[in-house]
């Protein structure tokens, strides 16, 4: 057992820090959480020095490494900034669905352009009546001659108003259970795919999002990812490992939180001392110093183990559940320590609070994590 990263991992660390600490200023982080915009400029740079798609293969214009060295780009990014870098670090979402189940077209089509900044992606699996039912969809893709037409409607799906493949899942046969006729198609931006885009969320401003409707969209059996009603088990292999992605960001935001927070306790003076001189704050700071790094040993566990060629949903989500909830708690303790001025956006920790929550919500709920691991405990008792 090793608990050191290799060379090459210390130099993207390193690499990925640098950027970021020059990149994602407070002022830029602000302007686009409240305009609510892309950071398309940042994006692009990011995608030419090989921060997106680290985890691609060579051939695909990636780096050929793994989900460890993505989840430490990932973690860097979100630490610089919650706003920045969880924009960036989803604009190739759904890729990896492609990388395990696409053909050699639609890899070599799509994972070039996404590594190189030139497409970004979105995957649609959500419906207005299935979010954490994912059995319960509706959108339909009708074969029609040599053609399938695709109806129906996804709703909460990041990067919608940006993206320029969809990855769409829709039932294909009915069967029971319903999940056996669901498949996966790719699709390019076009007229039949129409976008309408979300406002006013609480965070993660600049990272999209959108309902997309599917009027007659017409696609041919290459837009077929992988093997026909497939679709529903490729997801959940999908969701193996994009869930430690989303652990790594929620992991991130919170250590970014703590680093702030830290920082104002020491130059932060009342009754002639710094504030971080009191015990008490002290005994909380540490308190959540060992609870960032109990989650961050989880979650490369997490990272290990997908790497490995061992995925396990129980520990994926384990790592999901434990992060999504440290980085609520430490951002919520840091607005806290602030005092009012946590409360004002000039001292950044009330928006890692606002971005931190989504890691809650998104890729399964806490409580769909609770239930993939009860079932790992438990089987089926019924």
């Amino acid at each position: 057992m090793q608990f050191e990263f290799t060379q090459e991992q210390e130099d993207i660390r390193r690499a990925v820090r640098d950027f970021a600490t020059k990149e994602f200023l407070k002022e830029k982080a602000e302007e686009f959480d409240k305009k609510e915009e892309f950071p398309f400029e940042i994006w692009k740079k990011a995608c030419e020095l090989g921060f997106i798609g680290t985890h691609f293969p060579e051939e695909y214009g990636g780096a050929g490494m793994g989900c460890l060295e993505n989840i430490i780009v990932t973690e860097e990014f979100c630490r610089a900034d919650s706003t920045i870098g969880s924009a960036i670090i989803l604009s190739d979402f759904s890729c990896e669905l492609l990388i395990m189940f696409g053909s050699e077209e639609q890899k070599r089509e799509v994972l070039q352009k996404v590594a190189k900044g030139k497409a970004i992606t979105a995957g649609c699996y959500t419906e207005p009546e299935a979010g954490s039912d994912l059995t319960a969809i509706r959108t339909k893709a009708v074969r029609d001659g040599d053609e399938w037409v695709i109806n129906g409607s996804k709703t909460f799906i990041t990067n919608a108003p940006i993206a320029d493949y969809f990855i769409i899942l829709a039932v294909t046969e009915e069967t029971q259970p319903r999940y056996r006729g669901f498949t996966t198609f790719l699709a390019k931006k076009c007229p039949e795919i129409k976008v309408t885009p979300i406002k006013g969320k609480h965070g993660i401003r600049a990272s999209p999002t959108g309902e997309v409707a599917f009027k007659d969209l017409r696609v041919g059996d290459d837009a077929i990812i992988g093997t026909l009603n497939r679709g529903f088990y490729q997801v959940l292999e999908f969701f193996n490992e994009s869930r430690i992605e989303i652990a790594a960001q929620a992991l991130g935001i919170a250590q970014g939180a703590f680093d702030r927070t830290v920082n104002y306790l020491k130059q932060r003076k009342q009754f002639g001392q710094p504030i971080g001189a009191f015990q008490a704050l002290q005994h909380r700071i540490a308190d959540l110093k060992a609870e960032i790094e109990a989650v961050r040993m989880l979650v490369y566990k997490a990272a290990w183990n997908f790497d490995a060629k061992k995925p396990d949903p129980s520990l994926t989500s384990m790592a999901k559940y434990l992060a999504g909830k440290l980085a609520v708690k430490v951002c919520d303790e840091a607005v806290q320590m602030h005092g009012g001025y946590g409360y004002i956006a000039e001292y950044e920790v009330e928006r890692f609070l606002r971005d931190a929550k989504i890691t809650e919500i998104y890729e399964g709920t806490k409580e769909v994590q609770l239930n993939t691991i009860a079932r790992e405990i438990f089987g089926k008792l019924r």
